[in-house]
């Protein structure tokens, strides 16, 4: 046997994703990079690692087994490294964050200059919906989560980073309406909202809801930019936060339509469970942000206040 380390990730992503095509893109190689190492590593076993059937691959009995050794393998050799880092007393091992859709227009602002910093730590973000950062952070998955309203239901602390501004925006072809009645308006074309559970619409239904303002129809879009790329073709207005609408309000593609009550302002908080036994890497992201943070927000968020 003479496989290497590369041969065991190439072949553990196959298994993991169960195609050789999506294996390649994930680990951004070519296809045929991946094929041929995935048959350098099937030849040196007599029993078959993997089957094709049709056009589907499937991984045999056999297979999984060797994926079950080589992950443990690849854990040994990772762990490895990380203790090499360590004893040159260098930050080293993994900094899970999960963070709600619209947040990665925050977060990485929050983790580069630290990345660069600490280059034995690797990142794993989640970028998902309300619900599963949450229950990311209830089940002790994460070591930090990033939302803009805070679960009531958790004991946390948390670190405020920014303020999350959301205004009602449209497209500027259908400025006629925005320039009549500021409420009757939004009875001709409808309101475009994130789909239920969304910290978004919840903002935004409370909002509608406190100013007795009646709509012409809603539509559910599930994802923040669905909904960005349907204000800007003209299907309808949306309440949306203003961190991801930076490009589009430059370039006249969006519209801020004043409104009495608006902006809804909120804050993005970095939480934690209360009482964790944070990691050195959780814990010295956490000393980084406690030091770092009013001037990352200087740096990189100063257009953010002329809203």
């Amino acid at each position: 046997m003479d496989y290497t380390l590369h041969q065991l990730k190439v072949f553990l992503k196959v298994v993991h994703t169960q195609s050789v095509t999506k294996a390649s893109e994930e680990l951004f190689l070519t296809q045929p990079a991946v094929s041929i190492q995935l048959r350098k590593f099937q030849d040196q076993f007599s029993v078959p690692l993997f089957e094709v059937v049709g056009r589907q691959l499937y991984i045999t009995d056999f297979g999984k087994e060797i994926a079950v050794a080589a992950e443990r393998i690849l854990n040994e050799v990772e762990a490895i490294n990380y203790r090499t880092l360590a004893y040159s007393q260098q930050l080293a091992g993994r900094l899970k964050v999960s963070v709600v859709s619209t947040g990665k227009y925050v977060m990485p602002y929050f983790l580069s200059e630290f990345m660069r910093k600490h280059k034995g730590v690797d990142l794993i973000m989640d970028v998902t919906n309300k619900s599963r950062v949450i229950s990311n952070l209830e089940e002790n998955e994460v070591d930090f989560s990033l939302v803009s309203v805070l679960p009531a239901h958790l004991s946390i602390d948390r670190l405020e980073l920014l303020q999350n501004k959301l205004y009602l925006v449209g497209s500027p072809q259908l400025r006629a309406l925005a320039d009549s009645d500021k409420k009757d308006f939004l009875q001709q074309y409808p309101l475009i909202y994130r789909e239920q559970g969304s910290a978004t619409r919840n903002a935004m239904e409370s909002f509608i809801r406190s100013k007795s303002i009646s709509t012409y129809k809603k539509l559910e879009l599930t994802s923040n930019e669905a909904v960005k790329q349907a204000v800007i073709a003209g299907l309808g207005y949306s309440i949306m936060p203003l961190i991801g609408l930076r490009n589009e309000l430059r370039n006249g593609q969006l519209e801020i339509i004043p409104l009495k009550g608006l902006p809804i302002v909120t804050r993005w908080n970095l939480i934690w469970l209360k009482g964790k036994n944070l990691s050195p890497v959780a814990q010295g992201y956490l000393d980084f942000l406690k030091q770092k943070r009013k001037k990352l927000v200087e740096e990189h968020f100063h257009w953010y206040e002329q809203y």
